[in-house]
């Protein structure tokens, strides 16, 4: 699944893209799947998440990024009321919602309370779920087995705060890639050469994978994600290379 944060159709690539409809429709019409980010922000209401399930394909999926209210604001401790509030509204989107994204503060140190957080949110929530820490305490084995036991993903990144934040752990039944932009985050394109090793480890994995770029301050979100599913059918053809 290769797509966006967010569906902002920029205006250099917008021939792309049908000249009709809503941007979500437009936008749904070239890839299978967006990160939804706004929820990180703000609240939509159920009949919203409704709606947008509505205008996509049948084979179209959403992933909701969990608000800041439970993960920066509360820092996981705490956060029964809002933890339920966001799961009532992204379950109204119904066979169409894809993994739940828990993207934490790169402050927060890894400690026993994120773990309860973890199975606390693994018992109320049977689908798809992953997780990117950014602080160093995170990338052990010991939490990758944490997560891997309750079937949480740890997202690949790029940047990567050290070597292993940019290869999936955790659960590996899911790899999710966010790839932010660099050099410069949320603004640099990627090039031919790293976009061909990402579509190589991408054929080479044998469960579900997500990749969603993240550099989308001057449009090269949706050409990186173009280039890189144009460049999947190749790599099918030549053989799956190693992921790693």
């Amino acid at each position: 699944m290769i797509g966006t944060a967010g569906w902002a159709i920029p205006a250099q690539h917008a021939d792309a893209f049908p000249s009709d409809g809503s941007h979500l429709q437009r936008y749904s019409s070239v890839f299978r799947a967006v990160e939804i980010n706004s929820s990180f922000y703000r609240p939509h209401r159920p009949n919203t998440y409704t709606r947008w399930a509505a205008t996509v394909p049948a084979d179209f999926r959403f992933a909701v990024k969990m608000p800041k209210e439970i993960t920066h604001t509360r820092r996981l401790v705490q956060v029964e009321e809002p933890l339920a509030r966001f799961l009532g509204e992204v379950t109204s989107l119904g066979p169409k919602l894809g993994p739940l994204l828990v993207q934490l503060p790169p402050s927060l140190a890894f400690g026993p309370v994120h773990a309860d957080f973890f199975r606390a949110l693994r018992d109320r929530f049977a689908g798809a779920i992953a997780c990117e820490p950014r602080h160093r305490s995170w990338f052990t084995d010991a939490v990758d087995q944490l997560l891997a036991d309750l079937r949480i993903a740890r997202v690949a990144a790029d940047p990567a705060l050290v070597p292993r934040a940019g290869e999936p752990g955790g659960w590996l039944g899911l790899c999710y890639h966010r790839l932010h932009g660099s050099p410069r985050m949320y603004h640099s394109a990627y090039t031919r050469e790293v976009l061909d090793a990402l579509a190589r480890r991408i054929a080479g994995h044998d469960g579900v994978t997500w990749c969603i770029f993240d550099n989308t301050a001057e449009g090269a979100a949706s050409h990186d994600a173009m280039r890189l599913a144009a460049l999947l059918p190749r790599v099918d053809e030549q053989g799956p290379a190693s992921p790693h």
